[in-house]
């Protein structure tokens, strides 16, 4: 009967089966490549899921509302570069920190104003703030990298507690805010009302307008974070970094068991399927599929996840 009461509860568990999902594929690929389950290896594919969930929770409340944004790479990249500039201009790497989020948000800024006031499509905005900021980047460097930065910054950014990665501590502090604001605040609940029906929150007196803007600017505020932590993985800022996260960060959403028609989804769903995807590009990596190969397996892995979530949305209704 007790067993029977576990599976029970497990079974309500709203991320049980993209949880069995996770731990059934970590199985086959420990089964095919023992090298896994190594304690390097597994402390390698938490650090880089960390990067991707980061970006990929700033997504997710954009796309509760039912918008998207295609720039969280570009915005990556460009929070990098003006971070890594500014250490090498010696700026004081708190304050160099400070300039790269201010210039990641602002970004978010600008597409949230035309997406939520000027009314142009989210697609169309992000696609063309994508080139924008990416033409920026290179501008900036010339497409050189930016090597002088802080030591004490890469020691941070590279380091470890208790064995645990920076990256996904800060990681952790981030999916607990972000929850927390889901859950927790009047915004979160306007978040998924909106998703849930735009016209009928914006008749019982919410600024849609503004929430909406507001999702933009988390989503660019938490890509600049990524952006930061993978300069001081690489000791460097790349005019090429975050090139293609954008389309992880969405998948990580998807997969998790966000609707891409915007009002449902969890911080804990996200988490998982951004495991998820690391576990997979590093179980091919392992059984040293082609690079080619584990690109096509990626993008098949996102469109079976659309698949599901329009299927879901169709029996909800």
């Amino acid at each position: 009967m007790k067993e029977k009461s576990i599976l029970k509860k497990m079974g309500s568990f709203k991320e049980s089966a993209i949880l069995l999902a996770l731990i059934l594929i970590m199985l086959v690929i420990t089964i095919i490549a023992p090298k896994f389950m190594s304690g390097r290896n597994l402390y390698l594919v938490a650090r880089q899921v960390s990067y991707v969930v980061i970006a990929g929770l700033g997504v997710f409340f954009i796309i509760l509302t039912g918008g998207i944004d295609l720039s969280v790479g570009s915005v990556i990249a460009l929070a990098g570069v003006v971070t890594g500039k500014c250490m090498e201009l010696g700026v004081n790497p708190l304050l160099a920190i400070l300039f790269g989020l201010i210039a990641g948000a602002f970004i978010g800024l600008i597409n949230g104003y035309l997406v939520s006031y000027v009314g142009v499509a989210a697609f169309i905005v992000t696609l063309g703030m994508m080139s924008m900021a990416r033409g920026a980047v290179w501008i900036i460097t010339k497409g050189w990298p930016v090597s002088k930065i802080d030591p004490g910054f890469i020691a941070f950014g590279q380091g470890s507690f208790m064995g645990i990665p920076t990256s996904v501590i800060i990681m952790i502090i981030i999916a607990i805010i972000s929850y927390i604001i889901l859950n927790k605040t009047i915004f979160g609940r306007r978040v998924l009302a909106i998703g849930g029906n735009e016209e009928a929150t914006r008749l019982s007196g919410v600024d849609v307008k503004k929430v909406k803007l507001q999702t933009y600017v988390i989503g660019a505020l938490f890509a600049s974070i990524t952006g930061i932590l993978l300069v001081a993985r690489f000791s460097s800022a790349q005019s090429t970094a975050g090139e293609g996260w954008e389309m992880d960060a969405i998948a990580a959403a998807v997969i998790g068991g966000t609707s891409l028609a915007g009002g449902s989804g969890t911080v804990l769903g996200l988490i998982i399927g951004g495991a998820i995807m690391g576990v997979i590009r590093n179980g091919l990596v392992l059984m040293k599929v082609s690079v080619y190969w584990q690109t096509f397996v990626m993008g098949t892995i996102i469109i079976i996840a659309a698949i599901v979530d329009v299927m879901k949305n169709r029996r909800s209704n």
